[in-house]
């Protein structure tokens, strides 16, 4: 009797498994959309001349480079072996946080609470590296 429960449990991960990769897919393929989407407006600002906006023109290509960072990350996922590298996290992370810097630098204190952040990603990130691999 044990035997036969076990059996019935084994196959819980396996499904999960799937159920997380047809996910991840799903929303590459939905990023993917995104990224193209961004792109088209990316150029059309581009071509119009009209507004000079540069803090808008800079959110729009941070933004995409976003979206490019999730997709590489669902990417490696399949690559290496269902695992996702910490490291890609933290490179998403100080991107985010960047692009906070350069749209939203109006306030000195919140600009320095951001390159705080950055600095701890950066140490996080050496630490990580200096690891041996064992201990990951």
């Amino acid at each position: 009797m044990r035997s036969d429960f076990e059996n019935k449990i084994k196959w819980i991960p396996l499904i999960l498994q799937i159920i997380l990769n047809v996910s991840l897919v799903l929303l590459a393929g939905i990023l993917s959309v995104l990224l193209v989407k961004e792109l088209l407006v990316f150029f059309q600002m581009l071509l119009n001349n009209d507004s000079n906006d540069y803090k808008l023109f800079l959110a729009n290509i941070l933004i995409f480079f976003l979206y490019f960072e999730f997709i590489s990350m669902i990417v490696k996922y399949f690559k290496e072996n269902y695992h996702f590298p910490l490291r890609y996290f933290i490179y998403i992370g100080i991107t985010a946080m960047i692009r906070l810097i350069i749209v939203d630098h109006d306030h000195p204190l919140n600009t320095l609470l951001y390159s705080i952040v950055i600095l701890v990603l950066i140490f996080g990130y050496y630490i990580m590296y200096i690891t041996p691999r064992e201990k990951r």
